[in-house]
């Protein structure tokens, strides 16, 4: 049988990945299964490995091991349970960690309300949202969401939602660049941005105003 169909099918499935290209993930799979065949052994092995000891948080989203009934943020007596970080992803969280600025909670939707892609707000974890900030007491949602054209209407329709809770919704100030993502800000940019948050007023707010 011919190596291409697999390779076709290796590729497909690299280039789903963020940041990687159709050209980028071509690369890769001949790699892979060319001179690189250790590296494909010790893939595999790590990810089936991950797969067994990593899961999503039911609570947050975030990941965990598979030992934990919740995520060390979800649990952390050190942690304010009343400011809630919104993140597309959990990638996005340990990019907003390492500015040391920020110690409430968090909340991954996973992606963002797409109908080029057809990612409506049922198939993200805004139901979830929703029912944490009216069972936990939050006062104040971070949405940390990206800066792409998507994930500003996203945040508008979260606010939306969010509105008739009576809770302080507030996004980044300022310093992080257009059409980029929260995970490739540096630190220091992010932790500047996370402290000089502005509310986010409602489009039918801004009406009534």
């Amino acid at each position: 049988m011919d190596a291409e169909p697999h390779l076709e099918r290796l590729t497909a499935c690299l280039s789903r990945l963020p940041g990687i290209g159709k050209r980028s993930a071509a690369r890769m799979a001949y790699r892979l299964m060319g001179d690189s065949r250790d590296l494909s052994r010790a893939l595999i092995d790590t990810l089936q490995t991950a797969l067994n000891e990593v899961r999503t948080c039911p609570q947050c989203g975030c990941l965990t091991g598979a030992d934990q009934a919740l995520c060390r943020f979800c649990v952390g007596t050190d942690r304010d349970s009343h400011l809630l970080c919104v993140v597309e992803d959990p990638g996005d969280i340990p990019a907003i960690e390492k500015t040391g600025g920020f110690r409430g909670r968090y909340h991954a939707l996973m992606g963002h309300i797409s109908p080029m892609q057809g990612t409506s707000p049922d198939d993200l974890r805004i139901g979830a949202l929703l029912d944490r900030v009216r069972k936990e007491g939050i006062e104040e949602v971070v949405l940390a969401l990206n800066t792409h054209v998507e994930s500003d209407s996203t945040a508008i329709y979260l606010a939306e939602r969010l509105k008739p809770l009576n809770v302080r919704v507030t996004r980044p100030a300022f310093g992080l660049p257009a059409a980029s993502g929260i995970g490739y800000a540096d630190p220091l940019t992010l932790s500047r941005a996370m402290a000089g948050r502005n509310e986010v007023i409602p489009v039918n707010r801004r009406r009534d105003d």
